[in-house]
């Protein structure tokens, strides 16, 4: 009886282990700060256009950067995704106009007929312009490279509740990188760079998952390749230190036997 009881609890150790091991390596993403970006990332502060400016596009020399640089543009979301028609059951709390459902389709593009993203003044951000969506702080955000980035964040806010806000990076096909959500309340740096040290960032969105009372924003958006960001801080995905126990579950599992 015990034999059988000791092989269950390792089956069940081996178990947990490998799905743990499949949720990291599938995470896509590593979560970075602002001061991971060094002096050559690219930046917006949105204090480049007026206030009120509608879906702003930049070229690098809108933000100073150099003629190999993208162009970054804007709008409410990608092509392939709409606001939902059911926002209490897919983004519970969450306002309506700032849940937004679907997957992008085909090579990522911008919803010509999306709502629109515009300059505007904020109270609650120290830096003040920001980018908000339609309806003021309550829409969605979707920003489109021209040419793919390692690493993407900006300053978000302000929030009043922690994991109400999600940055989502999306590949130049459409499929899913990996998802960032606010941790802190207040204004937050939400960053992330591909875990395989690849530009394979084409844009990236922030909508509402959870309830957010205060609403949202963005300002100072970073981005850049593997040369504009340091990355020897951040931890790697611990899969080889989760595959030890799995291993070592299956031979004792074998013995037992």
């Amino acid at each position: 009886m015990k034999t059988k009881f000791t092989n269950k609890l390792l089956l069940s150790s081996i178990v947990v282990s490998s799905m743990m091991i499949v949720n990291i390596a599938a995470a896509g993403i590593l979560k970075v700060s602002d001061t991971d970006f060094n002096a050559g990332a690219g930046q917006i502060t949105f204090s480049e256009f007026a206030v009120n400016t509608v879906n702003p596009f930049y070229t690098p020399t809108d933000y100073s950067g150099d003629i190999s640089d993208p162009d970054v543009s804007f709008a409410g979301w990608f092509n392939g995704q709409m606001l939902s028609l059911n926002a209490a059951i897919d983004c519970p709390g969450a306002a309506a106009s700032a849940c937004i459902v679907g997957s992008p389709t085909g090579a990522l593009g911008l919803d010509a007929s999306s709502t629109d993203t515009f300059i505007t003044t904020d109270g609650a951000n120290p830096t003040s312009p920001v980018l908000s969506g339609t309806p003021e702080y309550n829409g969605g955000i979707a920003i489109l490279f021209s040419s793919d980035q390692f690493g993407v964040g900006f300053d978000g806010g302000f929030f009043d509740a922690i994991g109400s806000t999600a940055i989502t990076a999306f590949a130049r096909d459409g499929s899913l990188i990996g998802s960032v959500a606010n941790t802190v309340t207040g204004i937050e740096f939400l960053g992330l760079v591909t875990d395989d040290q690849t530009a394979s960032i084409a844009g990236v969105f922030l909508d509402l998952v959870g309830a957010e009372p205060a609403g949202f924003a963005i300002d100072n958006i970073r981005f850049g390749g593997v040369d504009d960001i340091d990355v020897t801080g951040i931890p790697e995905p611990s899969t080889l230190l989760l595959l030890v126990p799995t291993l070592l579950g299956l031979r004792l599992l074998r013995k037992s036997k």
